[in-house]
């Protein structure tokens, strides 16, 4: 007898492989979370949804650690340190946080604080995000860093970050962007300091590549740039420039694209500098990845390098160069969103119906079928591994014959059910047999694609995971209990919208994408739970009202020694009403609408007032209520 333990489980989904240390499986065979890495402080994600309940607060729910918002922080900048201390490397690191990865005040101001004595600054990409950004306190070494494009107030923020005592630069992204900056030191006699985003000729890889390169949507040319350096020196205004800056995309899954751009940066820093421009940093954007599906190869969902290698080839790259250039080393800064805030929120979701279309009770045959449906009796009864690929072709022959007939009103319905039945009985039979065999057949691979199971799952992909709909990105997903026991069905994951595209259909697996997601079997009365992991990056910003599912409930959990659960903040998610008035549905407008239908119905004596009254307030309720299936 096999018996099915939490190794299997680890193996199974994959947790030691993408899950860098935050997550596990406990002796009952739930999910945990370790949001420091030790062992001291661990917990079960059950155990947390058993405290939010108390509180009334249901699934789904976007659970979110700040602990691992600390420990994601230090570890970028210790491997920094770590690898300028190795190479002897003359300046120091400024890791900055683009807002834009996640725009939720919380997750902001936690990070932040976890980054203060790390010197953490902030990017941002428009004028909305710098007037939020301003409120922040940051260390005085700290950068402000303002990308995107920008109009007379946008720049004004930014004077008035600099009057704050703030360390403002702003980051040239197009040519006439100088003019604006040299307008307005005329006009205040002050001007934040600049940066220049130049545009490599460099890639990426991955997802994103196509955002980077020669016709990447930002970025000054190399006569561009020399240009603007002529432009600023004429302004007198030559010595604020002090930032160059590159992206070559997000999530680049390839080190030697990194390192290949970094080269190409450094140099025209190097030339620069030699130009008499007193460049102090050198921007290296974003791109740092992280290990999705934990194969740490370059598959858009990997990455195969390390956060350690990532930094020692910055530093050192960045050092060769300016070396055999005998210039001055710049300070390096970085940002990597992704990599500070991707493990730190997880969504989980009730499943609520499991769907069996292809495991039927088998019906019972009389002999008195049609004759199609007794050739198909006979395939299903005579299917052997020698024959079963002829067998399943004789089969879908029959199964169109099936059809046509049916069409014709020349076979009943039942006879329709039970030849429906036995093709699906052959398919799995034959899809069975054709894994047994050396090498599988294509066609056998997608009819067993077609032949998963479908969970239903209380949530919606288009508010809480858009980047698996519109990018097919994937992100790890798993059972958060019963993991003691082994899985017995195979499937996709549908949400509730009423759209087809609201399917999880891809799955992390180390060696290739799993197209179905290993499940229990639901049990009468008993919840069982999913968590998708690692969204914390650009999901919470991206995610829309599709079917006006609005935004889920959300709460903050911090684990004591000892596995003390401390929910810092629990926040209730949109009503049904807050939704409905962001597309201009006011409750007020609404209900004046049902009240005067009631009403109507009264005067017509179609209805008494008393029930009148009860389904006003019926209605008006229905504002309060959670837009998820209760």
């Amino acid at each position: 007898m096999n018996i099915f333990g939490i190794e299997d489980a680890m193996n199974l989904y994959g947790l030691d492989s993408w899950g860098a240390g935050y997550f596990g499986i406990d002796e009952l065979g739930c999910l945990e979370v370790l949001p420091t890495k030790t062992s001291d402080r661990r917990v079960s994600m059950v155990r947390i949804l058993e405290e939010l309940k108390k509180r009334r607060i249901k699934t789904p729910v976007l659970l979110r650690f700040p602990q691992i918002l600390h420990t994601q922080v230090h570890a970028l900048s210790e491997a920094f340190e770590r690898a300028i201390k190795e190479f002897n490397y003359g300046q120091t690191y400024f890791p900055v946080f683009p807002i834009k990865v996640n725009q939720r005040y919380s997750v902001v101001e936690n990070l932040l604080n976890a980054g203060f004595t790390k010197n953490l600054g902030i990017e941002v990409g428009s004028k909305p995000e710098l007037i939020g950004a301003l409120s922040f306190v940051l260390p005085g070494e700290a950068l402000t860093i303002c990308n995107g494009y920008k109009d007379e107030e946008y720049l004004e923020a930014a004077i008035l970050g600099v009057k704050l005592g703030k360390k403002i630069l702003t980051v040239i992204e197009k040519p006439f962007e100088l003019d604006d900056i040299i307008a307005l030191h005329k006009k205040h006699g002050i001007a934040p300091y600049v940066g220049i985003r130049i545009k490599l000729n460099a890639k990426g890889s991955g997802l994103w590549e196509k955002s980077s390169g020669n016709a990447s949507k930002f970025g000054l040319t190399t006569n561009q740039l020399l240009q603007g350096i002529e432009k600023l020196r004429d302004a007198n205004l030559l010595g604020h420039l002090k930032m160059f800056h590159f992206h070559i995309g997000s999530q680049i899954t390839e080190i030697r694209r990194i390192k290949e751009a970094i080269k190409e940066a450094a140099r025209i820093y190097a030339k620069s500098r030699k130009l008499g421009v007193s460049i102090e940093y050198l921007n290296v954007g974003g791109g740092l990845g992280v290990d999705y599906d934990g194969s740490k190869t370059s598959s858009d969902a990997s990455v195969n390098y390390t956060v350690d290698e990532y930094a020692n080839d910055v530093v050192y790259t960045i050092q060769d160069v300016c070396k055999n250039e005998h210039v001055p080393l710049p300070r390096i800064v970085s940002e990597s969103g992704r990599f500070l805030v991707s493990y730190h929120s997880a969504l989980i979701v009730d499943v609520k119906d499991q769907t069996t279309e292809f495991y039927q009770r088998k019906p019972k045959f009389t002999a008195k079928e049609p004759q199609v449906v007794q050739d198909m009796l006979y395939i299903f009864e005579n299917l052997t591994i020698k024959n079963y690929r002829e067998y399943y072709h004789d089969a879908l022959e029959r199964k169109d014959e099936l059809a046509a007939l049916f069409n014709l009103g020349m076979i009943e319905l039942e006879d329709r059910a039970k030849g429906e039945w036995l093709f699906w009985a052959i398919a799995r039979h034959a899809v069975k047999y054709g894994k047994n065999t050396k090498v599988i057949a294509d066609e056998f691979i997608e009819l067993e694609n077609r032949m998963f199971e479908k969970i239903i799952c209380n949530f919606s992909v288009f508010q809480s995971i858009p980047d698996h709909w519109a990018l097919d990105q994937l992100f790890p997903v798993m059972p958060i209990m019963r993991l003691n026991e082994k899985p017995t069905r195979k499937a996709t994951i549908v949400d509730i919208t009423c759209d087809s595209d609201g399917e999880v259909d891809k799955f992390v697996d180390l060696k290739d994408i799993k197209h179905a997601l290993e499940v229990h079997n639901l049990k009468d009365k008993e919840p069982y739970y999913l968590a998708f992991l690692m969204i914390g990056a650009y999901q919470d910003t991206m995610g829309d009202l599709h079917n006006l599912f609005g935004a889920v409930n959300e709460a903050q959990i911090l684990i004591e020694v000892g596995g003390k659960i401390i929910i810092q903040s629990a926040t209730r998610g949109d009503t049904t009403g807050e939704a409905l008035e962001i597309y201009g549905y006011e409750q007020e407008k609404l209900l004046r609408a049902v009240k005067s239908m009631i009403q109507e119905k009264i005067e017509d004596r179609q209805m008494s007032e008393e029930e009148g009254s009860a389904l006003v307030n019926t209605y008006a309720q229905f504002f309060k209520s959670y837009p998820y299936l209760v």
